[in-house]
């Protein structure tokens, strides 16, 4: 068993204003983001400034179809008794796949206006995202959110008694969440895409390994105390939302895949 870190959620105050780690997160993962296109901004034929432009779409992307996609999958009844609710962004609840909704978006009006094919832009895009997912992970943790379920591995913790879940050491879900789709997902990306891919197959391995981790993750996460379990008193709303991920992401790396065998084949008669 771990002791659960002592972090104060807000890294520091300015007078009244207070700014918390979970939003320096964010900042994290746009300015990653932003560098790390700067660096391949040449394979679209792309300027340093339209880097700028694509990291300002998406931030907006991000901000308004994460917050849309948790009040309508996680809280759709407060947002009915509430409707005001919706913009109480600093209460907390963002939503990642609202927000890769909102991403999505953002990058077909980027891809019109610069005359892009769709899914070119998405391999673009697929590997500058695990960092900032990563340290939004590290944000809950610190945040004390997404507590695991119970469990008696040797790193479990004990979770703060102001979340009112008992005692009992827990998976630190948070923590596996960082590894999984902040580590492992970037690598994974950055290595792959080093050289030119097959259109769709850089955004499918991002949907197809996101999907996978995420779901696995689910089984030792608590699931949202409002909704619960979805189904089978196993299924959580995570894990629903993620099945659509995994068909596409199986559907783009099939597809680019069989494009790349056709090619090779024609290319060798």
């Amino acid at each position: 068993m771990i002791a659960y870190p002592q972090i104060d959620p807000v890294a520091f105050s300015l007078g009244p204003v207070q700014l918390h780690w979970y939003g320096l997160m964010y900042v994290v993962g746009l300015t990653a983001a932003w560098w790390l296109g700067r660096r391949r901004a040449h394979r679209l034929g792309l300027t340093h400034d339209d880097i700028g432009d694509l990291i300002f779409y998406g931030a907006l992307g991000v901000i308004i179809g994460g917050r849309l996609g948790y009040v309508l999958f996680y809280g759709l009844d407060q947002l009915i008794a509430n409707p005001l609710w919706l913009f109480k962004i600093w209460e907390g609840g963002m939503s990642f796949h609202g927000g890769l909704a909102g991403v999505l978006v953002a990058a077909w009006l980027f891809a019109r206006r610069h005359r892009l094919a769709y899914l070119q832009l998405t391999d673009f895009i697929a590997p500058l995202v695990p960092i900032g997912l990563g340290a939004g992970r590290l944000g809950n943790f610190i945040n004390h959110e997404l507590p695991g379920r119970a469990s008696d591995v040797p790193w479990a913790m004990i979770f703060p008694p102001m979340l009112g879940l008992g005692p009992e050491p827990r998976h630190p879900s948070a923590l596996y969440e960082f590894a999984l789709e902040g580590v492992v997902l970037f690598v994974v990306l950055w290595w792959v895409s080093r050289k030119p891919q097959t259109q769709g197959l850089i955004s499918g391995l991002f949907l197809l390994l996101y999907g996978t981790f995420r779901f696995i993750v689910e089984f030792v996460r608590l699931p949202d105390p409002q909704l619960g379990f979805i189904a089978f008193d196993w299924l959580t709303m995570g894990q629903l939302l993620t099945v659509p991920m995994l068909a596409a992401g199986a559907f783009l790396v099939t597809t680019a895949c069989r494009s790349q065998r056709t090619m090779v084949a024609t290319s060798d008669r």
